[in-house]
């Protein structure tokens, strides 16, 4: 095979140009760092179940970023200021009962929710910013500043840092809270400081994917690393390479669009990367004894190691 057919071949999957294009580049460091943090964190947040609180502050932080657009400033700060204070509250007012946590969280959602419906409201009347409710709500990695990225990265950094530092004592707090009391680990601190690390992961990732869809890199991948390994550390790494070939790809696939029906109008790439992430959950949930089995084995693994 020639070097022109070989090149018209790649051309056929990546389209001209996206490796060269700032904007895609930009997308892919963003979303890749993103999707890394929220995956690491996210394990926790399933074994926990705590799905529920994940997804509240996802929602919380249409706030931070209706807000943001109403005073003129980056949507990331607004994101990440609403999304942590949210978290404190929540994990302040939440006992250690889930039953009680929940009901805190739905306090501080409902409420929050009036406040975002308000600012995205005064956002199209008053201060006249056109496209802000989609892209608050849905994200769009295309049109991030590259100087954001470094922000981006400090802060995922800093997550990732402190999930590796009490990666033991978070294991165990969230499958035997009972048990982490007796080997006198602070509970409520612990769930505290965790709870803001996952605000500080939704936050970046409604920059990336909107604040509606932010749960599902928090969510997806570990759910489906769990179903497949066997190890903490290995599902968590696990974790984290289907997170970013999801963002990866759903980046490559919207980039593409653009020559799809109808001509002219590229897809969503938030949507993409949520589909992408969906099937790759059913995926790995193909045979449901085989599935059983292992998801069972890998929470076993996982006790087994953050009790030693």
């Amino acid at each position: 095979m020639n070097i022109r057919a070989q090149v018209k071949k790649v051309s056929w999957i990546i389209e001209p140009g996206f490796f060269s294009n700032s904007s895609v580049t930009t997308a892919l460091v963003i979303g890749g760092v993103v999707a890394i943090s929220s995956a690491v964190t996210g394990l926790f947040t399933v074994l926990g179940r705590q799905a529920f609180a994940g997804e509240a502050l996802g929602d919380v932080g249409a706030v931070g970023g209706s807000g943001a657009y109403l005073v003129n400033i980056n949507p990331l700060w607004g994101f990440l200021t609403v999304a942590i204070g949210s978290a404190g509250i929540i994990g302040a007012l939440g006992s250690r009962r889930s039953s009680d946590r929940d009901v805190s969280t739905g306090i501080v959602l409902s409420g929050a929710l009036g406040v975002a419906a308000l600012f995205l409201y005064l956002d199209a009347t008053h201060a006249h910013v056109s496209g802000t409710s989609m892209t608050v709500l849905f994200g769009s990695l295309f049109v991030i500043s590259n100087t954001l990225v470094w922000v981006v990265i400090g802060f995922s950094a800093a997550v990732l840092v402190l999930m590796m530092l009490f990666f033991q004592m978070l294991l165990l707090v969230s499958l035997n809270i009972e048990l982490a009391q007796v080997r006198g680990i602070p509970v409520r601190l612990l769930s505290v400081g965790y709870l803001v690390a996952v605000g500080v992961c939704v936050a970046l990732s409604a920059l990336s994917v909107g604040a509606v869809l932010s749960t599902a890199l928090l969510i997806g991948p570990p759910a489906s690393a769990l179903r497949i390994s066997k190890s903490p550390r290995g599902a968590a790494f696990l974790s984290a390479c289907i997170g970013v070939f999801s963002v990866w790809l759903g980046i490559l696939l919207s980039y593409d669009s653009a020559s799809w029906p109808p001509l002219g109008h590229g897809w969503p790439v938030s949507s993409l990367i949520v589909a992408i992430i969906f099937v790759v959950y059913l995926a790995t949930g193909l045979g449901q004894r085989r599935r059983n089995i292992r998801y069972n084995s890998a929470r076993i693994g996982v006790l087994s190691e953050s009790v030693r």
